[in-house]
């Protein structure tokens, strides 16, 4: 699976873990909806980490957390 796929899956099972939806993660992270939406519709090929990260404080966790996570297990390069 490409690491853009896993990034998206990552992002919907925290969604859903959390119970929020995109609006809600968008607010809580002060990450524009349409930079959100970009990411998970794959238009954004490479979200920086400084997105990544606010997403994470959106979720209430750390970058640790965001990527030590079942979903990153098979990916061995992040070749987008």
């Amino acid at each position: 699976m490409k690491a853009q796929d896993v990034l998206v899956e990552r992002i919907n099972n925290l969604c859903k873990e959390k119970r929020m939806t995109y609006y809600a993660l968008s607010y809580a992270s002060a990450v524009p909806m349409t930079t959100l939406m970009h990411i998970v519709d794959k238009s954004t090929v490479n979200p920086g980490v400084l997105t990544i990260g606010k997403l994470c404080e959106g979720f209430g966790i750390t970058l640790k957390e965001f990527f030590n996570a079942p979903e990153f297990d098979d990916v061995e390069r992040f070749d987008m």
